[in-house]
């Protein structure tokens, strides 16, 4: 029993198969470097939409 799990958890660490760490690092930086370059057309069309939001909610 206890030499199964230590070869599942040996295969598991081993196995290369899939995204790796630093893909991942890599697509966050991206992500954070896309928001913060256009921080000030999201925070536009964030504003506009609830402002949309709330001007319509009293409409009804």
């Amino acid at each position: 029993m206890g030499l199964n799990i230590k070869a599942k958890i040996k295969n598991f660490l081993c196995d290369e198969s899939g995204m790796g760490v630093v893909e991942i690092v890599l697509i966050i930086i991206v992500l954070v470097g896309l928001v913060i370059l256009f921080k000030k057309q999201i925070t536009g069309l964030v504003n506009t939409l609830l402002s949309k939001m709330s001007s319509q909610a009293k409409q009804i």
